[in-house]
């Protein structure tokens, strides 16, 4: 629980470590490509939140400085300047989306780990969650014969095959936020959303199983 809590901390001060580096010369990544980046990175993170969690027996005065010292370099930072990010240089307002993916999913885990605790989800992280990890699938899987929607922040066409022009698509996805979030972390498995009515997938083309978990 301890390392959970700080991973969620190690959301903001990436901001500010990648803040501290040098400024790339030109953007080379693409915000849509961070999900399948971050997994060559997982021992590395996984080390380093064992690593806070035991220098800080306090987590929620940790926690505080590092919301400080976030909010204070946000300040002084331009949404335009380059950061080096594991998938590539990309803007800060484009990583800071990726923040909100990171707190969404460990906000989730944490919940799901303290029965009760009941965390609310800020509306514009979740949003904003949502919109990158469904522009993810259809990155991941392109093609327009298969609607994805996921009220009311996204709606995003994908899978190879004939692509829907007019009416009723003839395969279509729809889920909730939240379980998109825990399908696309790989919290939750597609057929076990499925059969639990989590999703409703209708249409020969309607499987997402293959492409999924999209944050590898």
């Amino acid at each position: 629980m301890r390392e959970l809590v700080a991973h969620i901390g190690m959301a903001l001060t990436a901001v500010d470590r990648l803040l501290g580096e040098p400024e790339p010369a030109r953007q080379d990544g693409r915000l849509v490509d961070w999900p399948f980046a971050i997994g060559a990175h997982a021992d590395s993170i996984a080390a380093t939140a064992r690593r806070l969690a035991a220098e800080h027996p306090g987590l929620g005065a940790h926690l505080d400085e590092v919301e400080r010292r976030f909010t204070d370099r946000l300040d002084t930072h331009p949404g335009s300047r380059l950061l080096p990010t594991g998938a590539g240089a990309l803007p800060l307002a484009d990583y800071l989306v990726t923040r909100t993916v990171e707190l969404v999913v460990h906000t989730d885990d944490l919940n799901a780990a303290v029965p009760g605790l009941d965390i609310p989800y800020d509306r514009q992280a979740l949003a904003a969650c949502t919109r990158l990890l469904a522009d993810a699938l259809a990155a991941k899987a392109p093609g327009g014969s298969t609607e994805v929607r996921i009220p009311p922040y996204a709606v995003v066409q994908c899978v190879e095959g004939p692509r829907h022009t007019w009416g009723t698509p003839p395969n279509v996805v729809e889920t909730d936020p939240l379980t998109w979030a825990r399908l696309a972390a790989g919290r939750t498995a597609w057929h076990d959303a499925v059969a639990g009515a989590k999703v409703s997938a209708s249409g020969e083309r309607a499987d997402l199983g293959p492409y999924l978990p999209l944050l590898a």
